[in-house]
């Protein structure tokens, strides 16, 4: 019959080094599991005007013209949302389009 208490030890030495492996692979070569990465060029203030406000605004005017342009200009898999928060079109709401009254 194998030996119980054995086995509990070799139980909890798995455990821990699981949690040490965990613990490693969150933390190295780079803390976290996901980074976000620009999809387009961002060197100077133009490109960070283009992408942001007041360059985010044309692409959201769009779709408050027609919702499906979301799936245009947004990363949008399954359902429309639009990136980088407020801009002068209006506020993004919860599923994922433009309110003018900036209702969320």
């Amino acid at each position: 019959m194998p030996n119980l208490k054995n086995s509990f030890a070799d139980a909890d030495e798995e455990l821990a080094e699981l949690r040490r492996a965990a613990v490693e692979y969150h933390e190295f070569p780079v803390p976290g599991k996901i980074a976000i990465e620009a999809t387009k060029q961002t060197v100077d203030q133009r490109d960070l005007s283009l992408a942001y406000s007041p360059g985010l605004a044309a692409p959201c005017e769009e779709i408050v013209k027609d919702p499906f342009n979301a799936f245009k200009y947004t990363e949008a898999k399954g359902r429309p949302r639009l990136r980088g928060g407020l801009s002068i079109a209006g506020r993004a709401r919860s599923d994922g389009l433009v309110s003018r009254t900036g209702s969320a």
